[in-house]
């Protein structure tokens, strides 16, 4: 294999922590494997103390690396990319962010200037979703290309289910943005109907969000299993004994969780937030609703439920779309644009 370019990767790497692996957990390996030399930081724990790591990485490597990709976020963790990329244009070194943080649209309003050094004088942007690039466009920004998040499918067993029950299954972090009250809402509402729903709850806490779910939950009686974070592994064969995946929330770019269920064959639905509407085609290959709108999403789950053959559809399509964004497709863009 021919020796490729020598990359230095900033971002949140604390998988190791136990942590939901973040785009440097994979994108890294990845790389690696086609060749790539790829220096990552941070796996610090504390905050502040990984912000100094990824400083310091950016200036010890400096003269030992020829491009920096920086993983992007919208919310405190937007000001790392800041920093670095500031110390990579000292440096002469070229550097693209790459932009997971589904709320990034508003940061560009908010924080104009910072979003302009930053964004304009990259190298290029990499923009997970269709939505994103569209979004960055809009506000003027044309080093922009679109490269959608990967997975390599053969670790994606599909299931099709002959008949859909109210078995939900949720997977994300515990967080506010992402609206997991609104699981519990739809669950409440089906069991006021008299259905026999059930719901399983996947992911850490982040914002003390799992806290309050588990509370109401206990309060309402609801029938819900909290199962704390999963290895991908484990919830994959988790999934087998749900029928409906869902999607409660309130900002998105495109989401992994929602992918990977999307391969597994289950039928999504999802809130038509962010990027949303890029990944999934409304009552083509998932359901997409009103944000914060128990009703319709009951309404959407009592659909699937009476009809399966629709469910079965929805659920073939899906998997075709993913294979779509296997990594044997996808790193064929990442190589053109990191050898260019």
């Amino acid at each position: 294999m021919r020796q490729r370019k020598r990359l230095l990767y900033i971002g949140n790497k604390l998988a190791v922590h136990g942590k939901p692996p973040a785009g440097i957990d994979s994108l890294s390996v990845k790389l690696e494997a086609e060749g790539y030399t790829v220096i990552t930081a941070s796996s610090k724990r504390n905050k502040i103390f990984r912000m100094l790591d990824m400083v310091f990485s950016t200036i010890r490597y400096r003269n030992r690396v020829e491009l920096v990709l920086i993983d992007t976020y919208s919310t405190q963790n937007f000001y790392y990319a800041v920093i670095v990329a500031m110390l990579c244009r000292l440096f002469k070194l070229p550097y693209i962010p790459i932009l997971h943080g589904g709320n990034l649209p508003n940061r560009l309003k908010n924080s104009k200037g910072l979003s302009n050094k930053l964004f304009g004088k990259a190298l290029s942007n990499v923009a997970p979703s269709k939505y994103m690039m569209h979004q960055f466009k809009d506000a003027g920004f044309h080093n922009i290309i679109y490269i959608p998040n990967a997975i390599e499918i053969k670790n994606y067993p599909f299931h099709l289910r002959q008949s859909i029950t109210p078995k939900l299954l949720w997977v994300r972090s515990f967080s506010e943005i992402y609206n997991p009250l609104l699981a519990l809402e739809v669950l409440e509402m089906l069991k006021i109907k008299g259905i026999d729903a059930s719901l399983c709850m996947v992911g850490p806490d982040k914002d003390g969000t799992l806290t309050r779910c588990k509370k109401i939950a206990s309060e309402l009686k609801l029938p819900i299993r909290f199962t704390g974070m999963l290895q991908k592994k484990e919830w994959i064969v988790f999934s087998k004994d749900f029928d409906i995946f869902i999607n409660t929330t309130n900002f998105d770019n495109m989401p992994v969780s929602v992918m990977e269920a999307m391969a597994l064959g289950l039928p999504v639905i999802s809130t038509n937030v962010g990027g949303m509407p890029f990944l999934i085609e409304d009552e083509v290959d998932g359901i997409l609703v009103a944000p914060n709108n128990t009703e319709v999403f009951v309404k959407a789950t009592e659909d699937l439920c009476d009809n399966p053959l629709k469910a079965q559809e929805l659920a073939k399509n899906a998997r075709t779309k993913m294979e779509g964004f296997d990594w044997g497709e996808v790193k064929h863009n990442w190589i053109k644009l990191l050898d260019t």
